[in-house]
């Protein structure tokens, strides 16, 4: 029997303590422990619920420990984040067994020194009936900050760009898994006739209200295992990023530059919306991602897809094109449901980021003919990367315009902004958090 919280102890350490990103860790342990079923949910409610609450949960450790979190050896700490998390929030793990599975962890670590302190404070939390008091609600940004785990530089910035109950919509939207949307393979299948398959498979598939081929799944365990996946009828796209492609509105017989393509689901979807005639062309700086886009376009049975090698940012010029994606690196502000980490990073110079994102606007509009198309694309929720560069594009290129979004049913405006920018807000439509920015260029 796998030992799950030793597994995810040493997930979160490599998150935690190395950098590692926690769905590639939690899917590599997977993988070495050969989990399935119940283990793969208990370690990944693990993982990513003590990643989505860890300053909440060091608020709460600070209650019950005699020792400050700054003087907690870290291992030992680790240890406390899982123990406290079920204790917390896990209701189906008695409390007996979140204690004394967490002093068994503790010995199996050789952190011996620790396991009697580790368990004197998860005790003191069980014999105050796991009680604690959040901040005072009028100190706003701490209240927000612990509430939600999310540090409160962050809150701020959110805060003074959405205001305060879009923020704490947004906030709630960073909780939780995201589901499971898939685009339908529009080459090889239909809607309807991948939903009955999926179903006959014990598949949830239900409909994307704003999105005619899409679908979102539930209960598909591993995705790898279903043959519709592994036949390429569908591919794994977030409802934004399907939304954002939706946008660039590929037609049949064009000419596309997708400039930061990987891992390729806008220039799928492009192709898909082509019906795989035309000419897309997907760069990246990631020789081994553009080996992975070009299997699977070649299992999605896409044809007109051809990668390459090409900095973005540098001088080496796009042919002419009739629509560009840029769909720029970004702070992934909007996307902390898949990547709760990213929260707590702080070496990420998220501040050059804009400059970086301007230049890649210029460089990908450069070339761009008379009537061309251009969609500016991000997964943050940073006005800085966002309207401030799309703006400032527009100031200093008179040839290019903003063009009215045709948004479909169901999508509104949730801020105040340009018709020809959408920002999706999580905790809104249940997808990311993104940023889509369409412009035209008006005369050569």
């Amino acid at each position: 029997m796998a030992d799950v919280r030793n597994i995810a102890y040493h997930v979160l350490y490599r998150v935690l303590s190395e950098d590692a990103y926690s769905a590639i860790a939690v899917n590599s342990a997977v993988k070495d422990n050969q989990l399935s079923g119940v283990d793969v949910s208990f370690l990944s409610a693990l993982v990513y619920g003590v990643l989505e609450r860890k300053l909440t949960l060091e608020y709460i450790i600070r209650r019950y420990s005699s020792i400050r979190i700054k003087k907690i050896e870290k291992k030992t700490l680790i240890v406390l984040y899982l123990g406290t998390y079920q204790l917390i929030y896990m209701d189906k793990v008695p409390d007996s067994a979140a204690v004394n599975e967490s002093v068994k962890l503790c010995k199996k670590l050789r952190l011996y020194h620790s396991s009697g302190f580790v368990n004197a404070v998860l005790r003191n939390m069980v014999r105050a009936d796991k009680t604690y008091k959040l901040p005072d609600e009028n100190d706003t940004v701490k209240y927000l900050s612990v509430r939600y785990s999310c540090p409160e530089a962050m809150v701020s910035e959110l805060l003074e760009t959405y205001g305060t109950e879009n923020t704490k919509r947004i906030l709630a939207g960073f909780i939780g898994r995201p589901p499971v949307t898939v685009r339908v393979n529009t080459l090889k299948t239909d809607k309807e006739s991948l939903r009955k398959a999926l179903e006959k498979q014990s598949v949830s598939a239900d409909d994307i209200p704003f999105l005619d081929d899409s679908l979102k799944l539930s209960h598909t365990g591993s995705l790898e295992k279903l043959p519709q996946f592994r036949e390429g009828h569908f591919f794994v796209e977030d409802a934004s990023s399907q939304l954002c492609a939706e946008m660039l509105g590929a037609l049949p017989g064009e000419k596309i530059a997708d400039v930061c393509a990987a891992p390729g689901g806008k220039s799928f979807y492009s192709a898909m919306r082509m019906e795989n005639r035309g000419e897309i062309f997907s760069f990246d700086i990631h020789k081994h991602k553009l080996k992975l886009m070009t299997d699977a376009a070649k299992k999605l049975g896409v044809s007109i897809i051809h990668t390459a090698l090409r900095d973005a940012a540098g001088d080496d010029p796009l042919s002419d094109c009739d629509r560009i994606l840029c769909d720029v690196p970004c702070s992934g502000w909007g996307i902390l449901r898949r990547k709760p980490e990213i929260r707590y990073k702080t070496d990420t110079n998220i501040d050059i980021l804009p400059n970086l994102q301007y230049s890649i606007l210029c460089m990908s509009a450069e070339n761009l003919p008379q009537d061309g198309v251009l969609v500016y694309s991000t997964c943050t929720l940073r006005k800085s990367e966002n309207h401030d560069v799309v703006n400032r594009f527009l100031a200093e290129h008179a040839d290019f315009v903003g063009e009215t979004l045709n948004l479909p049913d169901g999508v509104e405006h949730m801020i105040d902004e340009d018709a020809f920018t959408l920002t999706l807000l999580p905790g809104v439509y249940d997808t990311d958090g993104f940023f889509i920015a369409k412009l035209r260029r008006i005369h050569a």
